[in-house]
């Protein structure tokens, strides 16, 4: 079954009922969809392929593969001839971007370029938040200042630049061990080659097909609370790949550290006990990220639990 695509410009047209119509069942039924027609741009879309790409191979990918923690003990492992597997551990080169901290210094372009992407990606995270309250039935701007933590800008943006390098023992390791993201709203700009990235869709994984210049979206753990689970955060993994380097550029509009999450009362009014069954709990979003933390590769319901008992 494929992953649904969904043309984000019907929302301006005749077609803008279907669309939301798509957008919520993206949400509800499968947790990931993939946006066509997003509003940024081939260019700047271009652009962030070639920094990215660039920045890999000057300063990255020697340093990968001679002194990385998984390619070390990756070669340990194959050098016992044994049959474990690598466990606890990623085929994964990656950074952070965030407006605080130092960025890649050697590649040209860099900055202006993935500081100009950054921008707009936010703004298409605020128009998709702006949807899901729509379609939720909740006021316009609700998750955005929950995420606030109130009325000013506080969400946390950022920015992850993986790339998973061709791997000689793809058998042995796994790209991105399989998780649900901590956060928001995630909006990952995919390598439109070299595929890997699935996601956990009615017990069996399904790929996640790379198609050039789209943004693929998902929802995390917060949004799962927030919708009082009419939104599911989906897990998904990457696997390791034996040819071609795999790019993933993921964004992520978290909420501040400070904000404080709860299901929407207009939800918990409305939905039946079924839906609520799991009761969801009300914490402060750091608080949640210190649970994560430790339990990242871990089922979410534990996590919700151990906030709950916190509180």
């Amino acid at each position: 079954m494929p992953i649904p695509v969904i043309d984000f410009s019907k929302l301006n047209g005749e077609e803008r009922e279907k669309t939301m119509a798509e957008i919520a069942n993206g949400c509800e039924e499968w947790g990931f969809f993939q946006l066509v027609n997003h509003g940024i741009s081939v260019e700047l879309l271009e652009r962030v392929k070639k920094v990215t790409t660039e920045c890999y191979k000057v300063e990255r990918e020697e340093n990968f593969f001679k002194d990385s923690t998984p390619a070390k003990l990756l070669k340990e492992l194959v050098d016992k001839k044994g049959e474990e597997k690598l466990e606890n551990m990623d085929w994964e080169d990656v950074f952070l971007l965030a407006d605080d901290n130092e960025w890649p210094p050697k590649t040209p372009g860099f900055k202006e370029t993935m500081t100009e992407y950054r921008t707009e990606l936010k703004k298409l995270a605020e128009k998709l938040m702006e949807v899901m309250d729509e379609n939720l039935g909740l006021p316009k701007g609700h998750i955005k200042k929950m995420f606030n933590g109130g009325d000013e800008e506080k969400a946390f943006f950022g920015t992850k630049v993986s790339h998973y390098p061709p791997c000689p023992h793809p058998e042995r390791v796994t790209g991105l061990r399989a998780h649900t993201d901590a956060g928001g709203v995630i909006l990952l700009f995919q390598d439109d080659e070299v595929g890997g990235l699935e996601i956990l869709k009615d017990g069996k994984w399904t790929d996640v097909q790379p198609i050039p210049n789209v943004i693929c979206i998902n929802t995390g753990d917060q949004i799962e609370v927030l919708s009082n689970g009419r939104y599911k955060s989906v897990w998904h993994r990457v696997q390791a790949m034996p040819n071609g380097t795999r790019r993933s550029i993921a964004s992520f509009y978290n909420p501040s550290y400070n904000a404080t999450i709860e299901p929407a009362v207009q939800l918990i009014q409305k939905e039946n006990k079924e839906v609520n069954q799991f009761g969801y709990p009300k914490f402060v979003f750091g608080d949640y990220m210190s649970v994560y933390t430790e339990q990242k590769f871990l089922p979410k319901e534990p996590r919700f639990e151990a906030v709950k008992a916190a509180n």
